[in-house]
């Protein structure tokens, strides 16, 4: 039987939330009760949004609420020639080229019927000759993206069910290092999900589409398919999503009002895994976890002013 490998892969932009932190829990609960390994990795590509300061933060409060990971932590932010060398691999095969097209081009370029949603890229840069790109790269330093077929790729998401997707027609060629030489989140996650031997990722919903690209990119990679599960969003009372920047919604906020335990309780109740929001231990939270309890749409947050503890 496959031993179960969990994560917890924050990006230290911003304060975690109670809605990132429910998202470790279910991670950590999903291993633990299966007697499996949990592993915390910390997504700090972004060096100038994710300081120090805040990674310290971050593994702060994993570490109040108990959530004890096995092994080191792996930082992104240190793994450049492992991703420079999937980076080479790819090139060498043919399944990249080099793209020259600045967000504002495309945005330009597709409106007026773009909107606030994700710009598809038409493939612009696709099948320019060695020449053209010759003469580009004189202007402009440019990213790096994957081809992707017309086809559909699909998942079974434990949570949210079947899933499909077209590349071509959902996202075009996406980005695997941008023009800045930072690569992207799609191929670090795919990569150090793969090495650090993941067999299962729990992530919030607002990830699903994103999925199908990791999949894809895997495949190409040769890496062991995974096992997902993407969670509903976390809600305040109001039905307000939850904010990096919202400070009543971080653990500080938390930490002011309730106890440890009390807020295992209140992350267990919105997880539906109990029945009201009461103090209780990690080890209680292990024993009642099943996926099977929780909902695939919307979790919200349900805390009174105090906690019984009858």
């Amino acid at each position: 039987m496959q031993e179960i490998v969990g994560r917890f892969a924050p990006t230290p932009s911003g304060r975690l939330h109670m809605g990132n932190l429910l998202c470790a829990l279910l991670a950590f609960l999903s291993a633990r009760s299966r007697h499996g390994r949990f592993l915390l990795r910390v997504e700090d590509l972004d060096r100038p949004r994710c300081t120090p300061e805040l990674t310290e933060k971050c593994i702060r409060d994993l570490q109040f609420l108990g959530l004890e990971w096995d092994g080191g932590i792996l930082f992104q932010s240190r793994r450049t020639p492992v991703y420079e060398a999937v980076l080479h691999r790819l090139i060498q095969t043919g399944n990249t080229y080099p793209c020259f097209c600045t967000r504002a081009r495309l945005r330009s370029m597709l409106a007026p019927n773009l909107g606030d949603t994700q710009v598809v890229y038409p493939g612009f840069c696709r099948n320019l000759t060695e020449t053209e790109r010759e003469k580009l790269a004189m202007i402009r330093t440019p990213s790096i993206r994957l081809r992707v077929p017309d086809t559909v790729i699909s998942l079974e998401d434990r949570l949210q069910g079947s899933f499909s997707e077209n590349l071509l027609h959902a996202c075009g060629d996406f980005v695997l290092r941008r023009s800045d030489g930072l690569f992207s989140y799609q191929l670090a996650v795919v990569v150090d999900d793969a090495e650090s031997g993941v067999t299962e990722v729990v992530r919030g919903r607002d990830i699903l589409s994103a999925t199908p690209r990791q999949i894809y990119l895997a495949r190409l990679l040769g890496y062991p398919p995974l096992h997902y599960v993407h969670i509903p969003l976390l809600m305040d009372p109001g039905g307000r999503r939850l904010s990096k920047h919202e400070h009543d919604m971080s653990l500080d906020g938390f930490r002011e009002r309730y106890s440890r335990e009390e807020i295992l309780g209140i992350l267990g109740c919105a997880a539906r895994l109990l029945d009201r929001p009461e103090p209780v231990s990690l080890d209680d939270l292990i024993r009642v976890f099943s996926w099977d309890r929780i909902p695939p749409d919307m979790l919200t947050l349900s805390y009174p002013s105090s906690i019984s503890t009858t």
